[in-house]
């Protein structure tokens, strides 16, 4: 039982060396090199109008199909 005890700290001892040389031999140079371009769509699906128009269609689509209609009554 000593000797199982043992050989699993001796395999802990080894992983958390492994990982510890691995993070310092990580580079410090940090290149943060990064280049954008601003495009422009001109998609229909960019333009908030179009969602502000779908939206209210959408509404008023589901009041009349979920009102209650006297007249069936």
């Amino acid at each position: 039982m000593k000797k199982v005890q043992t050989f699993k700290g001796f395999i802990a001892f080894l992983t958390l060396l492994i990982l510890n040389v691995h993070a310092f031999a990580q580079d410090k140079k940090i290149d943060l090199s990064i280049t954008t371009d601003k495009t422009t769509s001109n998609n229909w699906y960019t333009q908030p109008w179009v969602w502000i128009v779908g939206g209210a269609v959408f509404v008023l689509l589901l009041v009349a199909l979920l009102r209650n209609n006297k007249d069936r009554a």
